[in-house]
């Protein structure tokens, strides 16, 4: 049971800070925080050696940082720099790359699908003052949100049977 404990605790919370981050923009500090919290009790429970916990602890760490920058360059939300650290520690720094990786090409095609969509959406007729804006004026003015917490999500739940977590008995 613990098994299955530790292998559904990842993906589950993932999920949740998608569906919030696709209906509202937004991925909620408690949901972070138990992100980042529930993995102490499960390494623990799990038996996961001391030395193997510093290296998780350690790529939360630097998933942290790099969040912050992506955040500081407004390539990134807040929520999503939090939610990248509290994955990070679930994946140390073995598999963070991996992570890493497919949360870029997942975010890649999400970002494609939320451009198409938004460009398909787009009203050309504005109305109101906005209507004599220039075209050219009007699509700097666009700027599709991206919910980055599915990309997020996905790259997890991709990455997540490499893991420590799938082995452990």
């Amino acid at each position: 049971m613990l098994h299955t404990l530790s292998i559904f605790i990842l993906p589950a919370l993932m999920i949740l800070a998608a569906v919030s981050d696709c209906a509202s923009l937004r991925i909620p500090n408690w949901l972070t925080g138990l992100t980042a919290l529930a993995f102490f009790p499960m390494a623990w429970a799990t038996g996961m050696p001391l030395a193997e916990l510093g290296w998780h602890v350690l790529a939360g760490l630097l998933l942290f940082f790099a969040g912050y920058a992506l955040f500081a360059l407004r390539l990134f939300g807040g929520g999503d720099a939090k939610l990248m650290a509290a994955a990070g520690l679930w994946f140390g720094t073995s598999d963070s790359l991996n992570f890493l990786i497919m949360t870029a090409i997942a975010g890649g095609l999400l970002a494609l699908v939320v451009a198409a969509w938004s460009a398909i959406s787009l009203s050309w007729d504005m109305g109101g003052g906005e209507r004599t804006l220039p075209l050219r004026q009007r699509l700097k003015q666009w700027t599709p949100k991206v919910p980055y917490g599915i990309a997020l999500a996905v790259g997890a739940i991709l990455a997540f049977p490499d893991t420590w977590w799938m082995n452990v008995a």
